[in-house]
């Protein structure tokens, strides 16, 4: 992970601004506060918020920082069912065991980046006409 980090800041070096967020990268990273870092796709949709990572999914938190993510979120999305790339710091918490979802929930306490999805994702929608 390091490796590509650094090879990931020796290519951010020569484009403007890059510095400020390879600066965020590494504080996120190395700080020792018990808050994780999570890179993936997030949804808020009728009540329900999902981060989806390459590893887990995770119920998200609702609260107020949850939707401080949304606002940010709708920049991005041409219809509300549309996903979005985050960069979040939070707490990660088994869910209780008499609640229905995810294995896991997080608990968002620092927004680092949000952004539209590469179009590059294959995305199935579903509807009716």
């Amino acid at each position: 992970m390091l490796s590509f980090l650094g090879c990931k800041n020796e290519s951010n070096m020569s484009s403007s601004g890059s510095n400020n967020e390879t600066d965020t990268q590494e504080k996120t990273i190395s700080q020792s506060d018990g808050l994780t870092l999570l890179k993936g796709e997030f949804i808020y949709y009728a009540d329900a918020s999902v981060l989806q990572t390459q590893q887990q999914m995770y119920g998200v938190v609702i609260d107020e920082k949850m939707h401080e993510l949304n606002l940010m979120a709708k920049n991005f999305k041409n219809e509300d069912t549309d996903f979005v790339e985050v960069e979040i710091r939070g707490k990660i918490t088994p869910k209780p065991k008499d609640e229905e979802g995810w294995d896991y929930r997080v608990e968002i306490k620092e927004i680092v980046n949000v952004k539209a999805v590469s179009k590059s994702s294959d995305v199935v929608k579903l509807g009716t006409e």
